[in-house]
């Protein structure tokens, strides 16, 4: 096997996993100061959310963004960034009356998931290509295809590259559609996520059939959750993909071993050496995934 791999790390996301793990970053210095390790153990990419400093809850909040992009961008390691523009889909529907608000919902429209993005201007941001009966219970993620064109266009008019990503086959169907009317700029970047309840199952022949579903000259990474996040890092070295781990993913090194961001990359890079692939760092990173150059203040 020849072909180069970036490595993304997804350093804290927005699951319930803060008290489960020391490690969770919560705080804009805290996350940055992981995306920094993450990077010197062989990251090129960092995906971020960001959390309220005094509960771990999950944020949109634009100055939270904007302090821990500060702190990674003025430090002297050089890093893709990848932020998150997935929240704001979250509907809970209350089962007697669906049309009732319900604690838990934070859904607004696709203009308003981006002002984080329109004004850092990340070198990437993620756009979840697909609606999800999202675990278990009554909670739904909404991301319809109105909302996605509307979305994807801003993004496309923003210039920063949209991270497709797919948690079922029919969100790589309407994703590829929008790669046809123009929406995403060559290369589009999927990523294929696997094994999030009620997605698609972290199954290896599933991938492959997806991996052959991609549009042609696609690049694409794929990930699954839990004990099956290193296993896919091989599954997808192996199907000439690119490769995500970190704490929003899973926070176990090995049975009963808390990890940091820093030792899952590291665990990562040395699958991808052993399998005889090249980990890349950040600038070829941004060649391959045909990133515009830009100068920050």
């Amino acid at each position: 096997m020849n072909h180069e791999v970036i490595v993304t790390c997804a350093l804290t996301g927005a699951g319930d996993t803060v008290g489960r793990s020391p490690h969770v970053p919560v705080t804009p210095a805290e996350i940055a100061a992981s995306a920094i390790e993450a990077a010197n153990a062989g990251a090129a990419v960092v995906h971020i959310h960001v959390r309220e400093p005094g509960t771990g809850a999950p944020s949109r909040e634009v100055a939270l963004y904007r302090e821990a992009v500060r702190l990674i961008r003025e430090s002297d390691v050089d890093v893709v960034v990848n932020l998150t523009a997935g929240m704001g889909g979250d509907l809970v529907l209350d089962q007697e009356d669906p049309l009732k608000p319900v604690d838990g919902t934070d859904l607004v429209g696709a203009l308003e998931r981006l002002p984080h993005v329109e004004e850092l201007l990340p070198d990437i941001c993620t756009l979840d290509c697909g609606s999800l009966n999202f675990g278990e219970g009554s909670q739904l993620y909404v991301s319809t295809p109105d909302m996605l064109r509307l979305g994807a266009g801003r993004i496309q008019e923003l210039g920063v590259k949209p991270e497709l990503e797919i948690f079922d086959t029919g969100h790589l169907w309407f994703a590829s559609k929008m790669v046809e009317e123009g929406l995403i700029d060559a290369p589009p970047l999927f990523q294929l996520c696997m094994g999030i309840p009620y997605g698609a199952p972290a199954d290896p022949g599933l991938l492959g059939a997806m991996v052959k579903l991609l549009p042609v000259g696609a690049q694409w990474a794929s990930f699954a959750i839990g004990r099956d996040q290193m296993p896919w890092v091989a599954q997808s070295v192996l199907l000439g993909g690119h490769v995500r781990v970190g704490l929003e993913d899973n926070l176990y090194l090995a049975r009963g071993v808390k990890a940091t961001n820093g030792q899952l990359v590291e665990r990562a890079v040395g699958i991808v050496g052993d399998l005889g692939a090249t980990v890349v760092g950040p600038d070829r990173a941004r060649q391959i995934l045909g990133l515009k150059e830009r100068v920050h203040a």
